[in-house]
């Protein structure tokens, strides 16, 4: 076998050029598909991570009747006494952080424009919201007993002209099926980066909220952040009743699950097309060095080696190239990854508005992310891929006569 390695490896060297450019493309195919599977991937994480830590957190405790796509406040569709069912769950291990929130439809009234956006009623020192607080850009969160204060997205104060200290009129829809407005003083500015939750999201303080909205002491659910993601499922069982509806990260962003299931046929394909093109030159360079090689098969054949021998070794020219090209292309694709996961990819402007109108959520950077079995089943599948398409060059080198091949020029 160790002669095989050694004819198959001179046989390789004999023309560099073509085995180098060959090569070449083994590594450029595979760290494209390192790098595209990366893309794809931090897109999916960074819009599910988006949403946990902006809108959905890991779990939501609501009333079995609530209506979302309403988004509801007539009494019987709230949570009551929400302040003590907080405190029960955040008594319970493996809790990170709950808080109540109360959610409201409304008007933002500035001289004769309006824009709709959905009033978030908050616990100002909660820990939930801390990538809020976080991306605060001027001025600051209103205090839990403010009662005209409000946080504006800057990207919503941007478009009305608005700044830190100005007044708005907000309008909003109460629980008795009215609709009632009120002046508010902006008393901070913040800037998530992702635009369609900037331009519409408002934040109260809760108690302000619920008076405002004729909400009483109820909340339209509790938001609660856990010490690991992959215990929701557990947690949501655990403390689930008849009189609770209890929803898991996974439940409140079912859009980004299933973008990430419908992508999945694209990625294959996309891998297809790009190992698809690499076999094809892989194809090529072992015909060609079966034609340039002819007289070498026939004295190799009327020397004794065997049919089968003859084909092993292109394949094992096949497995040299593949091995290299995918170590290479893994080493390659792997450093720009890891470049992209530190530094981001800026997304510009332009595709942050053109995705404005999207569920799933954008940030103005996308960072890489690639699994370890992303990469091990790309390698995998480039090797065996190189590999089934060197067996029709080594069967018809195989397969060839002795006398044939010596005369073969």
């Amino acid at each position: 076998m160790s002669k095989l390695w050694k004819i198959a490896l001179r046989d390789l060297l004999r023309n560099r050029r073509r085995s180098l450019l060959t090569l070449l493309a083994v590594v450029m195919g595979v760290t494209l598909l390192i790098f595209v599977s990366s893309f794809y991937q931090g897109i999916f994480d960074g819009s599910l991570d988006m949403g946990i830590r902006l809108q959905t957190s890991h779990l939501q405790v609501r009333a079995p009747t609530y209506d979302e796509d309403r988004v509801s406040l007539e009494w019987n569709d709230l949570l009551n006494d929400p302040q003590g069912l907080t405190r029960q769950i955040q008594a319970i291990p493996g809790v990170q952080a709950a808080t109540p929130v109360l959610w409201a439809n409304g008007l933002v009234l500035v001289g004769d424009e309006s824009v709709g956006v959905k009033i978030n009623g908050v616990d100002p020192q909660s820990e939930i919201l801390a990538p809020i607080h976080q991306s605060i850009t001027d001025g600051q969160m209103p205090a839990a007993d403010d009662r005209s204060g409000v946080l504006i997205g800057k990207a919503l104060a941007d478009n009305l002209g608005l700044a830190v200290g100005q007044d708005i009129i907000l309008v909003v829809s109460t629980s008795d099926q009215a609709t009632d407005q009120a002046a508010f003083t902006i008393r901070g500015l913040y800037d998530t980066g992702v635009l369609q939750y900037d331009e519409a999201t408002v934040y109260l303080p809760l108690a302000k909220a619920q008076a405002f909205s004729v909400a009483g002491d109820r909340a339209s659910a509790i938001r609660v952040l856990l010490d690991k993601k992959e215990s929701a499922s557990a947690f949501a069982a655990a403390f689930g009743s008849p009189n609770l509806a209890v929803l898991t990260w996974r439940d409140l962003n079912k859009l980004i699950l299933e973008s990430v299931g419908a992508s999945m046929v694209f990625m294959q394909l996309l891998n297809l097309i790009v190992l698809g093109i690499v076999a094809v030159v892989i194809a090529n360079t072992l015909l060609m060095s079966v034609f340039e090689r002819t007289r070498d098969m026939g004295i190799l054949a009327a020397l004794g080696m065997k049919g089968r021998q003859i084909l092993a070794m292109f394949l094992v020219e096949a497995g040299i190239l593949g091995v290299t090209g995918v170590l290479g292309g893994l080493l390659s694709g792997g450093l720009i990854v890891l470049y992209y996961s530190r530094v981001g990819i800026s997304l510009g402007q332009e595709v942050i508005t053109a995705k404005a109108s999207n569920m799933i959520t954008y940030g103005r950077l996308l960072y890489t992310h690639l699994t370890p079995e992303q990469a091990l089943q790309i390698a995998i599948v480039a090797l065996l891929l190189t590999l089934i398409v060197a067996v029709y060059p080594a069967w018809f080198a195989a397969r060839m006569e002795p006398v044939q091949a010596l005369h073969g020029k």
